[in-house]
């Protein structure tokens, strides 16, 4: 596994942990139920604004949660390609 991969795996984990704890922030529940608490979230806030159907409101959310982390590897491993010299 190259640096570039171990670079765009890290920001992806921290990305995605620091977008959780945003979506938790204020809340009572345990810290082990805060990404089921974002998913959650999220899916009832596309299907309570668009007032689509349950199921494809909670594939929305996953798509883009995986979007998101799909996005934060892309950007982790350019800027450390940036640093390192190998742009």
């Amino acid at each position: 596994m190259t640096n570039r991969k171990i670079a765009g795996i890290i920001t992806t984990i921290i990305g995605l942990c620091a977008l959780i704890a945003f979506f938790n922030a204020g809340m009572d529940t345990p810290l082990l139920s805060w990404p089921l608490e974002a998913y959650l979230g999220v899916a009832f806030t596309i299907g309570w604004l668009t007032s689509m159907p349950t199921f494809l409101a909670y594939l929305i959310a996953a798509l883009i949660f995986v979007l998101i982390a799909v996005s934060l590897y892309n950007l982790g491993s350019w800027v450390y390609g940036l640093v390192a010299g190998r742009g």
